[in-house]
């Protein structure tokens, strides 16, 4: 039966998964820049290059690990060869929430760009959100070949586009460099706002840990993983650098942090040309459109990967004609919905935070396995060796911890149920495993693969 078939296909090539990464990581450009000011104002522009260069640590772990143990369990059989298999499951289970509450955060700001258009009722914003997901579950389960193409075509669309803009803003005779130096300059809510901010904006570089979810659908080798993960640290740093600077000048920061859709708003009420503002709107509703591609597909990854290792029923590892694991794609949509519904109108801080404190524990987690693994495993074959060992990764961890310290204190208080609801869930899984081992299969018992494994991966 085709609804029964098993095995991801090779369709994504270098370029592709750098779109779909680094697109990923420009996401909530539209609606998110509001609370970038609000936290720090025009020193965002700096914070993105900064947060690219701390995070290199974090993604060099990354890009040894996915090379030696290139599986679409990822983060899971990391931490499982590692240290064990509850703590692999811990970890993707954390992993799962980081990558899962993008789609709805990226689904709202649709609902952001319509707002400027119409007044939509708060009521029914969630349900749009919900709308959108609906939508693209149906193209979630056609060939990821197609994901990767469009990827590579939205992507050169609407950085061109980001840029494009920015140079009309500069060059308008409305940006003044007044409304920065004069308005507290570029930190204006000093040290506290800085660090604050560059805990926050964080989650903008989560698209760079998704990648290694999709390594058994590439069709480049596994060593090249670190290729992809610091371009979607540095192209992405490079765009939100220029694309804030341009728009810090327009109007003091906190006049822009006032307005939902600063880009637009700031192009009509500066009469500059209207089809600057709907290039604006069109280009983050693009890079919306990105990272829901790309955080979904790596939700159901997650799923995948975990049954794969036995950790979850082996209906995740189903896939349709197309290759993809449909029975995951449901999952993610539930859970997308779940997360939209506790949603509420300060969505943009609270995506944030929840994501931002997720994220921390699974870099550290991520590191800690890459350490403990050079002592475990030195004989394993490392296609790519992170230059200086484990003093990167100890830099790793320590820069996790601190952006899980600080992303606590960002936490309001609409995001603790959910987390709580989430924590719970994970905690109950394995229960329910040993139910389906003792009721179902006797023989399904927790496997951990090895480099001698790869090739079950290979199609």
């Amino acid at each position: 039966m085709a609804a029964q078939r098993t095995g991801l296909k090779r369709q994504l090539s270098l370029f592709s998964l750098i779109a779909i990464a680094a697109g990923s990581v420009l996401g909530g450009w539209l609606a998110e820049a509001p609370y970038w000011f609000e936290l720090t104002g025009a020193g965002a522009a700096f914070i993105f290059p900064i947060l690219a260069v701390i995070l290199i640590p974090i993604g060099l772990a990354f890009s040894e690990l996915a090379s030696m143990l290139p599986f679409t369990s990822s983060l899971d059989v990391w931490a499982s060869s590692a240290m064990n298999s509850t703590m692999g499951w811990a970890t993707q289970w954390l992993f799962f929430l980081v990558q899962v509450v993008e789609p709805p955060l990226v689904a709202f700001i649709f609902v952001t760009a319509a707002d400027f258009f119409v007044d939509v009722p708060e009521a029914a914003k969630p349900l749009i959100a919900i709308a959108i997901m609906v939508i693209w579950f149906f193209f979630s389960n056609m060939k990821i070949e197609l994901t990767g193409l469009l990827a590579i075509a939205l992507f050169i669309l609407m950085v061109g586009i980001t840029l494009g803009d920015s140079i009309y803003y500069f060059a308008s005779g409305h940006w003044d460099f007044q409304n920065i130096s004069h308005e507290g300059g570029f930190f204006p809510h000093g040290i506290f706002g800085a660090v604050a901010a560059a805990s926050a904006l964080v989650l903008k570089f989560i698209g760079f840990g998704m990648t290694p979810t999709m390594i058994q659908e590439t069709t480049f080798p596994a060593k090249k993983m670190v290729t992809v993960i610091l371009a979607a640290l540095f192209i992405p740093a490079a765009v939100y650098f220029i694309a804030t600077f341009a728009v810090s000048g327009l109007a003091p920061h906190h006049v822009i942090a006032q307005l939902s859709t600063p880009e637009p708003e700031l192009v009509k009420s500066l009469g500059m040309p209207a089809v600057v503002g709907l290039l604006a709107i069109f280009s983050g509703l693009l890079y919306a459109f990105t990272t829901l591609m790309g955080f979904w597909t790596s939700s159901a990854r997650v799923l995948y990967g975990a049954s794969q290792l036995r950790q979850l029923p082996p209906w995740f590892l189903r896939t349709n004609k197309h290759g993809q694991p449909y029975i995951a794609n449901i999952v993610v949509l539930a859970f997308g919905i779940f997360f939209a519904a506790f949603t509420s109108t300060n969505w943009v801080q609270y995506t944030y935070s929840l994501s931002v404190v997720a994220a921390g524990a699974v870099y550290f987690l991520g590191c800690l396995s890459a350490y403990l693994l050079r002592s475990k495993h030195p004989e394993w074959k490392r296609p790519y060796r992170s230059p200086a060992g484990k003093p990167v990764f100890v830099i790793g961890m320590v820069v996790s911890a601190a952006i899980t310290i600080v992303g606590v204190t960002l936490l309001p208080a609409n995001a603790w149920p959910p987390i709580i609801a989430f924590l719970l869930i994970g905690a109950l899984v394995p229960l329910g495993m040993r139910y389906y081992r003792s009721h179902v299969d006797p023989t399904y018992t927790p496997i951990v693969l090895s480099p001698e494994d790869v090739d079950i991966t290979k199609e």
